[in-house]
């Protein structure tokens, strides 16, 4: 391995490092925000009720997902181009199953442009973290990453180019990480329910509403 390849593997887990540091970030700022922000819908009413399952069901994916995929990349991002489960329809299964938990968590509200705010803010921060770790990765495995690039899409998932490994082998502590990861998304939904009712209760004041 040159010594380009070495700095990229060794900058690789400090990209990743600091995307875990943003996605704390994020949610502290959300949780120190969203106490005074309450939808337009009545509260427990019928289109409230709708958005907040839609987003626990979106959170329960993301959720799934991030496990899903964490299965096949099993701390193996440097040691070897995972193409095969997730990977082979999209680059960054991990991420976009991260997209599609903080629109679920920010419906989980009840409020749609609190879904979409959450996931522009989500994918502004996280897609300089991507380019990053592509970055890295081209260094890494040159040509062959190039061509995986070619092949399949960043964000947009193409399953007709699902590929399935034969076997698979499955580091359980990978997967009870990536759950520990994924303790903000779990939360969300207890977390606005708590939120409505101090607000119900005029303990917290709702300064903004949003539809």
């Amino acid at each position: 391995m040159n010594i380009l390849v070495s700095s990229e593997a060794s900058n690789l887990p400090r990209v990743q490092r600091a995307r875990k540091r943003i996605l704390f970030a994020i949610f502290f700022l959300i949780a120190c925000t969203l106490p005074f922000v309450r939808s337009l819908w009545s509260w427990q009413g019928p289109v409230q009720e709708w958005i907040e399952n839609i987003g626990f069901s979106l959170v329960l994916i993301a959720i799934i997902g991030r496990c899903w995929a964490s299965l096949y990349i099993g701390g193996r991002k440097i040691q070897e181009l995972v193409t095969e489960g997730p990977f082979s329809i999209v680059r960054n299964p991990l991420y976009v199953f991260s997209f599609i938990g903080t629109i679920g968590m920010g419906a989980c509200s009840g409020s749609i442009t609190l879904a979409m705010l959450f996931f522009f803010l989500a994918f502004v921060i996280f897609r300089p973290v991507v380019l990053r770790e592509e970055a890295a990765l081209r260094a890494i495995f040159g040509q062959e990453y190039i061509e995986y690039c070619r092949r399949v899409p960043r964000f947009l998932p193409d399953i007709r180019r699902w590929n399935a490994p034969q076997k698979l082998e499955i580091e359980p502590a990978r997967v009870v990480r990536t759950l520990f990861d994924a303790a903000p998304f779990i939360l969300a939904m207890p977390l606005f329910e708590l939120l409505g009712e101090l607000q119900l209760q005029g303990i917290l004041p709702v300064l903004l509403r949003l539809p």
